[in-house]
């Protein structure tokens, strides 16, 4: 007997690519997206999420979406729409991170979490190409951001 995926219990993983960035509190960002998922009305699916250099995302950016810039996060999105489960990747420039944790005057942790919550949200639904859709987005992240434990 073939039993059914649990997707609430799926890991998040969690990959390096030209970088030797180290990502801490697993377990309690894992929590913290399911909640996440969950007050969105999904569960999550397969997600990786991958810290990398700028230039190996500028790289991404090129080759699978033809735009030559730097970036902080890039989404792919692996969603099932019909079951609720979000899939996808998280592409993640440290580098741009960092810069704009400075450019903002927030912690490195902070910055970083607003960006993984972000590829959440765009997973979700949440576009930011608009003005309209960029503050809907800001909002969100923010309540999600205050919700951690």
């Amino acid at each position: 007997m073939v039993r059914p995926i649990n997707f609430t219990k799926m890991a998040i993983a969690y990959l390096t690519e030209d970088t030797d960035f180290k990502f801490r509190n697993r377990r309690k960002t894992n929590d913290w997206l399911h909640r996440v998922a969950r007050s969105e009305g999904h569960d999550l699916g397969a997600i990786s999420i991958v810290f990398c250099s700028d230039e190996y995302l500028l790289g991404i950016n090129r080759d699978y979406l033809k735009h030559d810039y730097y970036t902080d996060i890039i989404t792919f999105d692996y969603c099932d729409s019909d079951r609720k489960i979000l899939s996808g990747d998280l592409l993640i420039s440290i580098d741009t991170v960092a810069s704009n944790a400075k450019k903002y005057g927030v912690s490195f942790d902070d910055e970083l979490l607003r960006v993984i919550v972000h590829g959440i949200l765009h997973l979700s639904g949440y576009g930011d190409k608009s003005d309209e859709e960029a503050r809907t987005m800001r909002a969100k992240e923010n309540f999600y951001l205050d919700q951690r434990e």
